[in-house]
């Protein structure tokens, strides 16, 4: 029985599966169907006559292509045996099996998986006589994340480092003699990385007019899934394999490109049109998940956005409440604020059908530790766990040997990052420290450089600790060299994750109170279960979705986040990173946005800037909620209407509670050692200032800090 595309489709999607010959681009919108449109665009290929084996779909998992490719047979009846699918790296690598001699003078075609990688990198480093006695030397994984990076991004390495991993600046040169020793390596002994593949096919393709000829003529049709993640090899090979005016459909949308962290370039979607001759573009806006209110608040992220195309999502659904935008105090009092939201919404969906999304790993900490100390069950997707860090571990064993000098384990853990002293030699260490064994322990300590140290910050621990932050505050003095030095790839990573740490013992005032609550965590399951509140960054909810959503942190320096303010294209992503998050909520959407940050360094409590992508938004696309001094939640007063920041538009501080600040072209410029020029936008008390720096946001900084200009 023919298939009834008509009732089965609605109309933007009938257009798009019924599409002729030549290029088509496919904006498809969240939650839009787009699976469902590239499923029946085969099914009408099929049944119009194409023999699938002229069908090529490039997908970014070979599950979803052999998903899409079945699911279409299902439709016809029949299977859709022949039809191409798989990855890009798949592709390449199928078609230089067949013509070997692409690949290689003399012929021979061996990959290398990543672990074959590390290891031919771990070859080459010592070949180079590298890193030797350097224990901070990037690590072979290090190394190899950086080398796939560059390569995908089209980048060099020094720029890579510049803009991802300043710290490994000092290994610039060393890491360029690992990658050009590395191409050698492979070179030399026959031998292809998976980037290779691509860029090898992509050669062959621009130099062998034989081969373009011969795969147009196999791929009559190609498809390609996710178009806003290819990178710019993988357009090029698309190029190559369709021609300018060819039988392409790419499907995808732009505000929907999240990854350029490994190396997608939303201009790839963009100029589509430009690349191919005579491309037709069809919008994919009916969306088929969300309430409508929620998707006129995900309108109006996107409406701020400075290039993209322009399309509106409607809900097919009907109903629903407006989003809620929270205004918790501080984000000290952020989770708590959460949990409470949580508890309400439990009332309604199921705990695994409420989840809450935050920009990266480390901001869940507070939240994490709540919910431990609640007993409420929970799920983290993409960065780690809260408890499973090995940097919080670290920390919180020198606090628990100021409580507990018996506690071997973690003599074990503080004990492990001095040279040569191994899990038995810390346990008779310690066994020599609790028996009072003076000549045993002065033999270790000879032997051992840094024991003594180590001990001596662990008694002034012990002596001076008052409060849960003072204790850590200690620990953090004499622990963030280690950090450094054991954790040399990511060690900046982790400090945020002390500094997420430092939050939470800011709201005790009981040690043990705070290492007991720290303690409580349940075993970590991998597979999703039914009772569970979801915790996810972002990236790892991409195609994911939940009755409820709730997103924390929207605030300056955190959402966006700081490093991604130094370059428009990046704050562009960060943008369309707010989109993708908002996107993932069917039913209810909560924003909290903490009026206050914590700063360690000073001690004080400092205002926080909402979120420009949130400063932006109409009063009219959500309710306004804070959080009242003398607990609660209250409806907040509407502030004055924010405009869209332009080029030189300044971030706007909001709430009511913020004297008024004076016009900044009154009060001058500076400079800043650390921060670079800024405009100084008021003066606060105690010779203090509130600066914008451009790439860093607003900052209160000391006058005798500051160069005036």
């Amino acid at each position: 029985m023919p298939i009834d595309f008509e009732r089965q489709l609605n109309p933007q999607q009938l257009e798009a599966v019924r599409h002729g010959d030549g290029p088509v681009l496919v904006i498809a919108g969240a939650g839009s169907g787009k699976t469902r449109t590239i499923v029946y665009r085969l099914a009408h290929l099929a049944e119009r006559g194409v023999p699938p084996e002229q069908i090529l779909l490039l997908t970014f998992t070979r599950k979803a292509a052999q998903e899409m490719v079945s699911r279409a047979g299902a439709l016809l009846g029949r299977p859709l045996a022949g039809a191409g699918g798989g990855t890009f790296h798949s592709f390449a690598y199928s078609v230089l099996r067949r013509h070997p001699q692409l690949a290689s003078d003399t012929g021979n075609l061996t990959l290398m998986d990543r672990g074959d990688a590390e290891d031919a990198l771990r070859e080459v480093r010592d070949g180079l006589g590298l890193g030797k006695s350097d224990r901070s030397f990037p690590k072979r994984a290090t190394m190899a994340d950086l080398i796939t990076k560059a390569r995908n991004k089209e980048v060099e390495l020094k720029d890579l480092l510049e803009r991802e991993a300043f710290h490994l600046l000092p290994y610039l040169a060393d890491l360029e003699q690992v990658a050009a020793g590395y191409e050698t390596f492979k070179r030399g002994h026959g031998l292809l990385d998976y980037d290779d593949l691509l860029f090898l096919l992509e050669r062959a393709l621009s130099e062998q007019e034989w081969l373009r000829t011969e795969l147009r003529a196999r791929f009559r049709h190609v498809m390609v899934d996710e178009y806003q993640d290819t990178n710019l090899v993988q357009a090029r090979i698309v190029r190559l394999l369709a021609g300018e005016s060819g039988n392409v459909m790419a499907v995808g949308d732009d505000a929907q490109s999240i990854y350029a962290f490994r190396g997608a370039n939303v201009a790839n979607i963009l100029e589509f049109p430009k690349i191919f001759t005579g491309a037709r573009i069809i919008r994919l806006e009916r969306n088929y998940r969300s309430t409508q209110p929620i998707l006129d608040l995900t309108n109006e992220i996107l409406a701020g956005a400075a290039q993209k195309f322009d399309k509106r999502l409607v809900a097919a659904r009907h109903g629903g409440d407006l989003p809620l935008l929270v205004q918790p105090l501080s984000d000290q009092s952020q989770a708590r604020q959460v949990l409470n939201t949580v508890m309400e919404l439990s009332r309604r969906h199921p705990l695994h059908e409420i989840a809450v999304l935050f920009r990266a790993g480390y901001q869940s900490f507070p939240l994490e530790a709540a919910l431990t100390q609640l007993g409420m069950a929970y799920q983290k997707y993409g960065g780690i766990r809260f408890h499973e860090a090995a940097h919080i571990k670290d920390a919180l064993a020198y606090l628990r040997l100021t409580r507990n000098p018996g506690d071997m384990l973690s003599w074990q853990r503080a004990l492990a990052h001095i040279r040569g002293i191994g899990p038995k030699t810390a346990l008779r260490i310690a066994q020599a420290i609790l028996a009072g064994d003076q000549p045993a322990l002065q033999k270790k300590i000879k032997k051992h450089t840094g024991l003594d140290a180590l001990l001596r910050d662990l008694d002034t621990l012990r002596r001076t600790a008052k409060t849960p932050a003072g204790a850590l505050e200690q620990v953090l003095a004499f622990y963030t060299p280690v950090l450094v030095a054991q954790f040399p790839d990511d060690y900046p990573k982790r400090q945020a994750g002390l500094e997420q740490l430092l939050q939470i013992a800011a709201g005790y005032q009981d040690l043990d109170s705070f290492l007991a609550d720290l303690s409580l965590d349940g075993e970590q399951q991998e597979a999703r279960r039914d009772d569970a509140l979801v915790l996810s960054t972002v990236h790892s909810a991409k195609g994911l979705e939940w009755d409820a959503v709730l997103l924390i942190d929207l605030v300056q320096d955190r959402f966006p986040s700081k490093k991604a303010q130094a370059r428009p294209e990046d704050l562009e992503e960060e943008r369309r990173l707010l989109y993708v998050a908002c996107t993932r909520a069917r039913d209810e959407l909560v924003l909290f946005v903490p009026g206050s940050l914590y700063n360690r360094y000073n001690g004080c409590t400092e205002p926080a800037l909402p979120s420009p992508f949130v400063s932006e938004l109409p009063e009219a696309c959500f309710r306004r909620v804070q959080e009242s001094y003398l607990g609660g939640m209250r409806p907040a007063a509407c502030p004055e209407p924010a405009r869209r920041p332009g080029p030189e538009a300044e971030p706007r501080e909001t709430g009511t509670t913020s004297p008024p600040r004076a016009a900044p072209e009154t009060l001058g410029r500076c400079k800043h050692k650390i921060f670079g020029p800024g405009k100084i936008v008021a003066k606060l008390e105690d010779n203090k200032y509130r600066v914008n720096f451009p790439g860093f946001g607003l900052k209160v900084i000391v006058g005798d800090y500051l160069e005036m200009l």
